[in-house]
């Protein structure tokens, strides 16, 4: 791994299930995540992703990549175009920088995810990927 690596992209359908599973899970039960006639009150045309969903897959993205001994060591994630059911969102990265450290070896990733009305999350990420050495994987 080195400076200017990209990660290869990740799909994710949008679909009504994860953004309801989602929204659940993080204990966030505002209607605009679970019901649709609600969110449309409120303006929306559709229910919409919660940003603790988002923040998730943008950790797993990150963690699928490098593997399941990576520690992440700070998320720091701005939402844009909402996640709509029937949309797709592609997380794409790149390795903006590398260090070593006592723990391993740290990369901080800028994370891009997109879906079909524009960028949905932007973000960089620092994860540290133990050393073999230390008893991780390299």
């Amino acid at each position: 791994m080195k400076a200017g690596d990209a990660l290869p992209p990740l799909e994710i359908p949008v679909t009504r299930t994860l953004i309801v599973a989602g929204a659940i899970a993080s204990r966030d039960y505002q209607d605009v995540h679970h019901d649709v006639e609600l969110a449309k009150e409120k303006g929306s045309p559709d229910i919409f992703m919660n940003i603790l969903t988002t923040n998730g897959l943008v950790g797993r993205y990150i963690t699928d990549h490098f593997g399941p001994s990576a520690v992440l060591r700070t998320v720091k994630i701005r939402l844009g175009a909402p996640n709509y059911p029937g949309d797709t969102m592609v997380l794409t990265g790149s390795v903006e920088e590398i260090a070593r450290t006592p723990e391993g070896t740290t990369a901080t990733v800028r994370v891009l995810g997109a879906n079909g009305i524009g960028k949905h999350v932007t973000g960089m990420v620092t994860v540290t990927v133990p050393d073999a050495a230390a008893g991780g994987a390299a």
